[in-house]
């Protein structure tokens, strides 16, 4: 039986998970098959051991055998600690008994992490669409596990064509995402994912939008040409203030939902016009910032060759070539 390999806490509700940590028979079937299997940690002893819950057995994890490193890297005791509570992906390694005489699983992250990077890290190519999951916010992006809690770093610039000044206006930690691999260093072996493939053209995005509506938009920066507004993740309008509208009033409300007038659309230019109503300083909902719109199916295309953004009219020319 093959491996999936998926971010870490997708398979632990699985049936063929469970079935497999449900007993002790199960767990020596699936040491002989080699089969990755997850469960939580309960919690990481003075030794830096994780003891992983399964149920009648007790599951051990060395602090070597908690993360694949790289030759030049060394584990980190934050990176042991931080798995505490959270679901965790292993091998079964062996069985001994305890000074009390129980049984124990030694178990090895490590090396399930270490077949997912040889036997599908290794088969990526960019231009692959893949599931992630968001594992750790910095202001220059998100770190996601791409699987087996091995990590990929989605830069600031890759979420969104739309700008934005920190991942969180996007996604939150433990949210379940689709990405695209960007590119791989062979020689580090490390990956770079994007998202703003996956999230429509400028024609898919405006499609939504009629001029002479008044719709909701999210303010993102002021300039003294105008204010940029957020339509959708991957389309932004500039934004000229009504009559009577205060533009310090709008510089204190960045990030915060705004009601914009379509004056015009146009693809010739890659641009939408707006009149900004009002600055209305309600925070956008939480369904709109961790639910992005996929434009395609990523459950079927599992690869793009090309994805143009601009309008064919435009000029101005922004795309990615995978292949």
């Amino acid at each position: 039986m093959s491996n999936i390999y998926r971010p870490e806490g997708a398979l632990i509700s699985t049936l063929q998970n469970k079935e497999y940590i449900s007993s002790l028979s199960g767990l020596e079937r699936a040491m002989t098959d080699g089969i990755i299997l997850e469960s939580a940690v309960l919690f990481c002893d003075s030794a830096m051991r994780l003891h992983v819950d399964l149920g009648e057995v007790c599951g051990i994890i060395e602090k070597d055998d908690a993360l694949y490193c790289r030759p030049h890297e060394s584990i980190k005791d934050i990176a042991v600690i931080t798995r505490v509570g959270k679901p965790i992906c292993f091998k079964v390694m062996g069985f001994k008994k305890d000074e009390a005489g129980k049984t124990v699983a030694v178990l090895s992250r490590k090396e399930a992490q270490k077949e997912c990077n040889a036997s599908y890290f290794a088969a990526l190519r960019t231009g692959d669409v893949i599931e992630a999951r968001v594992t750790h916010l910095e202001s220059f992006g998100a770190f996601v596990d791409i699987g087996c809690g091995l990590s990929s770093l989605l830069t600031v610039d890759s979420i969104s064509v739309s700008r934005i000044s920190h991942p969180r206006d996007r996604v939150n930690v433990g949210d379940k995402i689709y990405v695209v691999v960007k590119s791989k260093d062979e020689q580090s072996g490390r990956i770079y994912v994007s998202m703003r493939e996956l999230l429509g053209t400028w024609e898919e995005n405006v499609a939504g939008f009629e001029v002479g509506q008044t719709v909701s938009g999210i303010i993102r920066s002021v300039e003294s040409y105008g204010v940029f507004v957020e339509l959708t993740p991957n389309l932004a309008g500039l934004a000229e203030l009504r009559e009577g509208v205060d533009i310090s009033d709008v510089r204190s409300s960045i990030g915060y939902n705004t009601a914009v007038y379509i004056k015009s659309i146009l693809p010739d230019r890659m641009k939408i016009k707006l009149v900004l109503i009002d600055p209305c300083r309600s925070l956008p909902s939480e369904s709109s910032r961790t639910r992005p719109k996929y434009f395609i199916d990523c459950e079927k295309t599992r690869h793009l060759s090309y994805w143009k953004y601009s309008p064919e009219r435009s000029q101005k020319i922004i795309e990615s070539i995978f292949e």
